[in-house]
């Protein structure tokens, strides 16, 4: 075999459990196992990659060589400099999700048994017409070796559920939903409370039919800490991925319009605004010991006092701009390529307490959950959805909304930023479902948030 300018190698073991209730049956119980290696070679400037479920030693060489050839291939292809890697120093360690309770020692009869709870409290109104409840938990093991010497091992742990009900009269449907995700144990759904927020979770789906709907105009908005979540990710974490800013990730969903001129220099938001890539956050989905690159975990300053000052980025496209890589890639599964991923891509807390952030708007909208979404290829455009709103008139919350939504462009919605709620009201949460990259991955990500203001924001239709 010909000699390699760098090589690694994942192997990586997943075990998945999924459970569903709905309409008092039991939908889903699904329990799936996955193992796997892959094997990443840079030749001469150019990529390899490969992978199979057959561990056996005749096979792994079988597949090394296979990586070795579509490097070589990808190298007749190649940009004239070729990819260089950024400088990692190579780690020796292991690492393992901190938790009290394996959710896969639970017995599976207990986890049915407290949904079909949920489901009874949730359909207990005559217009819910459909009502969910679901479990989901995940154990990753990694293994990770390269020819500069890192070795590491990995396990981690997510844990999480939701509960949904839906609302129909006279044709028209709405629905609310509760629940969250988070790198922990069993005892992280304990902490959810579900049965208890499930009342809630109901009467306000019923609530929603005989709301007042969205009004259309500009408005001051308050947007709730789970409803952040979709802010943040959709408008700051996807842009902020260096790979869409070079275009070598563009065919899923796009670029961005944060380019490298823009480092350092260019006013995301307004002074109030902070962000941080953190992959040491505690229960966070985006945190790990180290990446799949092996560059350890770290937390990457990404907007300080509104100026954009960091990128998600590799070693190879961390190199491009002279910088070390971020540790952000990661891939969904054994069978996948490493790609450029939000880790836990934080709103820093401000100072605001929520009631006095409330009390202090005299005419706006409190948004809360998201519903639906849309934003344009290159992060600028977007609207965004929420289940349920209440109108503030005079400092005070007052009738619910139905099918809220406000529309804004990224740079000008954030500078309209200028209340962020304290430490309080703070919360990391988690995101099961974040999709990128063509095959297509799916990755957990997570994001800590907090209530914030924004100013003058377009809600409901556009007026002429």
């Amino acid at each position: 075999m010909p000699k390699v300018d760098y090589g690694d190698a994942r192997v990586v073991s997943t075990k998945t459990e999924s459970i569903m209730v709905k309409n008092g049956k039991v939908e889903e119980v699904e329990v799936s196992k996955s193992m796997g290696f892959g094997v990443r070679v840079l030749l001469d400037g150019a990529w390899g990659f490969a992978s199979s479920f057959k561990l056996e030693e005749d096979n792994i060489d079988k597949v090394i060589k296979k990586a070795i050839e579509i490097a070589k291939a990808s190298g007749l292809v190649k940009k004239k400099e070729g990819v260089k890697l950024a400088p990692v120093i190579s780690a020796k360690g292991s690492y393992k999700t901190p938790y009290r309770e394996d959710p896969f020692e639970i017995p599976l009869e207990s986890k049915i048994e407290m949904l079909l709870k949920l489901d009874k409290i949730l359909r207990k109104a005559k217009d819910i017409k459909v009502s969910e409840s679901h479990l989901v938990f995940e154990k990753i093991n990694k293994v990770f070796t390269s020819t500069e010497g890192a070795f590491i091992e990995q396990e981690l742990l997510v844990s999480g559920g939701e509960i949904k009900a839906t609302a129909i009269r006279n044709n028209e449907l709405q629905f609310r939903s509760y629940g969250d995700y988070g790198g922990a144990g069993y005892e992280f759904v304990r902490g959810l409370k579900l049965l208890d927020n499930a009342p809630r979770v109901r009467d306000e789906a019923c609530e929603l039919l005989r709301a007042d709907p969205c009004p259309s105009g500009k408005q001051d908005i308050i947007i709730d800490g789970d409803l952040m979540v979709l802010q943040v990710h959709e408008s700051i974490g996807h842009a902020v991925e260096l790979d869409r800013v070079f275009g070598t990730e563009a065919s899923f969903a796009g670029t961005s319009f944060v380019t490298t001129d823009k480092l350092n220099k260019f006013r995301y938001g307004s002074k109030v605004v902070n962000v941080t890539a953190d992959a040491t956050s505690k229960l966070g989905l985006g945190t790990f010991g180290w990446d799949d690159e092996g560059v350890p975990a770290q937390a990457t300053p990404i907007i300080r006092n509104g100026i954009f000052v960091g990128y998600l980025s590799s070693r190879e496209d961390a190199s491009v701009i002279k910088q070390k890589s971020s540790g952000a890639m990661r891939a969904d599964g054994w069978n996948r390529i490493p790609l450029v991923r939000m880790t836990n891509v934080n709103l820093e807390p401000g100072k605001w307490k929520l009631e006095e952030l409330i009390a202090d708007t005299k005419d706006g909208l409190f948004l809360q959950t998201n519903k639906s979404w849309s934003i344009d290829d290159m992060r600028e455009n977007f609207q965004f959805g929420a289940e349920f709103a209440r109108r503030i008139k005079n400092g005070k919350l007052c009738e619910v909304i139905k099918d809220a939504t406000y529309t804004g462009y990224t740079p000008e919605f954030w500078n309209s930023c200028d209340a962020v709620c304290g430490k309080k009201y703070w919360k990391m949460r988690g995101v099961m479902n974040c999709g990128k990259g063509e095959p297509g991955q799916t990755m957990m990500v997570g994001h800590g948030t907090a209530p914030a203001r924004f100013r003058n924001v377009q809600v409901g239709l556009f007026k002429k």
